[in-house]
């Protein structure tokens, strides 16, 4: 017996292989055919031919194949742990029983029906009503014929009864906005990286040179005020940012978003790269292409909020399936979105796998996971009764923290190499401590004291700076308190900010000297500098994604000395063991002078493993040179002035000691040599012990 649904059809006729062809008899008026059959073909043995009036087509039947999930993968779905759930929800294209077809499943657990809707059927959601999965929630159905590209979205019958149309969680690919369709997508692409990924796994990044480059991809460059596309910005930004030496590119979320004006941290297909700027596989050419240029790359993942777009997530099936159904739990009231019901075990699973799905299937080295201290905090910017505390009456989100860690766990078992990096603002213990020890096991944390104390300093006329001398110390007494990245990143140059460089007191000239002061301090400094795009090129306006960087003013001595300055801190840092080898321990830093308030003077000293040469970092922050001082050095016998931020080469003033200095065995500052410098103005040098 064969069954066939076919709405409006006049006649169906059912036409297998060896077989005769059957009439099909209308056994209910909505559409259900029926025909017999001397013996039962295969899925793909028969076709239907459908009548609609005068025509007449040949199509294979998609209730004749067997659902794509089996019992194991339900049972996984079941609990939440389905760590490849990307391969079976959404839409995959492929052949079955010899029919090549699209594969669609998506999760609903709570609709009355599930139908798919697209292109290839007219966007009639009576033709292909899905299939409910046992009690897993999950809907599928194969359509045959139907292929990569094809434009399609889900339509429910929710819960209450309402019609509604969702784009696919799940979605590879979807339409640029404003559309809003998914569409199927196969990938042909074939990596060349992969020298690259064993080389990232077997590298301790806590212990290894890295400086990261902060891109939004839509305003880098915009040639006729048009972006770049995935293929020409891989070849641009290898050239850009590997030419300044940086390690990593780390990009503002590319996950589909439906705002340009968010800058990509309203998601609505978390495992779609947007399509403005080419199709899923020219995203992996882009990661492709960096990694064999030697660049690694880290996206921006939001996995505490999403958009209330109502052809998203918000309310799929009719229900807060994917946000907490508690407004005071469910809704961000600072940025109008939804957050996540981390409690749902499928909900864990959805974002689990989507970090997942970056790393392994799209290849990026490390996800920056934005905004985790609104997830860490139940009254996270909420008023008295606005929120709701945990179970033992406080205001930790016990189930938001119990994500973290499985998400750290799963994502390190899985890919010893990833980057796993937290925005995270507070004092929360533990941050970057492994979870078996109690920790939330990321890799990183954001240093968000370090940036404020900071760039509070760099802004104050030097005048004044002499009062603040312990913004710069202070970070020193809690620098290995995690593994922190020293960011210097988007949001400090947006939204009234101002850029860096205009940050910085003075004229022209003594704003690029502080600029360049402020780089080398930082790269000297214990932690994993991150620069946002344009602050290398000394941008005078504060970012807008709306326009490009000004890149004419690498065409002017002043700014292009600023390029220069970054690239051979890069280079520097790359040959100086000492920088970074033991990063993560207070043995490798030692101070030398952190306490000249008067003279806006510092000093330290980083330290490697042994065999590891010895940087002394000094800092002069005021606008006059001092010209004899006297600093601890661990070794007598000749320095180098490894770099120099005064330099003429950087448009600098030339203030310096001709390239080395000769260092007594009289101790000082409790180091047992010592050295008589001039220290530049508003400059910064780095020495090292001439071994040659």
């Amino acid at each position: 017996m064969v069954r066939v649904w076919r709405p409006d059809a006049d006649a169906v006729r059912v036409v297998a292989d060896e077989a005769p062809p059957a009439e099909a008899v209308t056994i209910h008026h909505a559409g259900l055919f029926e025909a017999v059959l001397p013996a039962l073909p295969p899925p793909g043995g028969y076709r239907l031919e459908v009548t609609y009036g005068p025509k007449t087509y040949a199509l294979f039947d998609p209730y004749a194949f067997w659902p794509s999930l089996g019992d194991v993968d339900l049972h996984l779905v079941g609990e939440g742990r389905h760590e490849q759930l990307w391969q079976h929800l959404g839409a995959h294209a492929g052949v079955r029983d010899g029919v090549e077809g699209t594969t669609f499943a998506v999760w609903a657990p709570n609709a009355q029906s599930v139908r798919v809707v697209g292109e290839f059927n007219s966007w009639d959601g009576r033709l292909h009503p899905m299939r409910k999965l046992a009690s897993s929630g999950v809907w599928e159905l194969f359509l045959p014929e139907v292929g990569s590209g094809a434009r399609y979205k889900y339509e429910l019958v929710t819960a209450d009864g309402r019609l509604v149309t969702r784009a696919d969680p799940f979605a590879a690919f979807a339409d640029t906005p404003p559309g809003n369709a998914s569409r199927v997508f196969a990938s042909t692409h074939e990596w060349g990286d992969a020298a690259w990924l064993a080389a990232r796994d077997a590298t301790t990044w806590t212990r290894s040179p890295m400086s990261i480059y902060e891109v939004h991809l839509g305003s880098w460059r915009r040639p006729k005020d048009r972006p770049l596309d995935y293929r020409t910005l891989a070849h641009e930004m290898a050239d850009h940012a590997g030419g300044l030496g940086f390690t990593h590119v780390q990009l503002l979320p590319v996950a589909e978003h439906p705002l340009t004006g968010s800058w990509g941290y309203q998601v609505s297909g978390y495992y779609a790269p947007t399509s403005r700027f080419g199709t899923p596989d020219d995203f992996r050419e882009l990661v492709d292409h960096l990694h064999q240029r030697g660049l690694g790359v880290i996206v921006d993942w939001v996995p505490a909020h999403f958009p209330k777009d109502e052809w998203a997530l918000a309310r799929f099936d009719g229900t807060a399936m994917f946000e907490h159904a508690d407004p005071r739990q469910g809704e961000h009231p600072d940025w109008g979105t939804l957050v996540f019901n981390y409690g749902r075990k499928e909900v864990r699973n959805f974002l689990v796998a989507n970090a997942l799905y970056w790393l392994e299937e799209l290849h990026v080295d490390g996800l920056r996971v934005d905004a985790v201290t609104s997830m860490l905090y139940l009254d996270y910017s909420r008023e008295g009764g606005d929120w709701v505390p945990n179970r033992y009456g406080g205001r930790e989100n016990l189930e938001a923290i119990e994500f973290l860690r499985e998400l750290n766990t799963v994502v390190h078992r899985r890919n010893p190499g990833a980057l796993m990096i937290a925005e995270e603002s507070t004092a929360w213990p533990g941050v970057t401590r492994p979870v078996d020890l109690g920790g939330l096991g990321f890799g990183f944390k954001w240093n968000m004291g370090w940036m404020h104390d900071t760039l509070a300093y760099f802004s104050r006329d030097p005048i004044h700076r002499r009062d603040h001398h312990d913004e710069l110390t202070f970070g020193l007494t809690y620098a290995w308190s995690e593994h922190y990245v020293l960011p210097l990143s988007h949001d400090e140059v947006v939204h009234g900010k101002a850029s860096l460089l205009s940050k910085m007191p003075g004229d022209a000239w003594q704003q690029l000297a502080n600029l360049r002061a402020l780089y080398a301090w930082m790269w000297a400094h214990p932690g994993k500098p991150l620069l946002f795009m344009g602050s290398e090129l000394g941008q005078r306006e504060e970012w807008s994604e709306e326009r490009e960087l000004d890149w004419r003013l690498l065409s002017t001595p002043g700014h292009a000395g600023l390029a220069r300055v970054l690239h051979d801190l890069n280079a520097a840092t790359a040959q100086l063991a000492a920088l970074w080898r033991r990063d993560p321990d207070p043995e490798g830093f030692a101070w030398i002078e952190p306490h000249d308030a008067a003279h806006n003077v510092l000093a330290f000293v980083r330290h490697g493993e042994a065999g590891d040469a010895p940087v002394v970092v000094g800092a002069n922050l005021s606008p006059t040179p001092d010209e004899a001082r006297v600093l601890g050095v661990p070794a007598a016998g000749r320095w180098l002035e490894r770099l120099n931020t005064d330099a003429s080469a950087y448009g600098g003033s030339g203030v310096g000691n001709l390239g080395v200095v000769e260092a007594a065995a009289e101790p000082a500052q409790g180091q047992p040599a010592s050295v008589t410098l001039r220290l530049p103005p508003l400059g910064v040098l780095w020495l090292v012990p001439d071994t040659a």
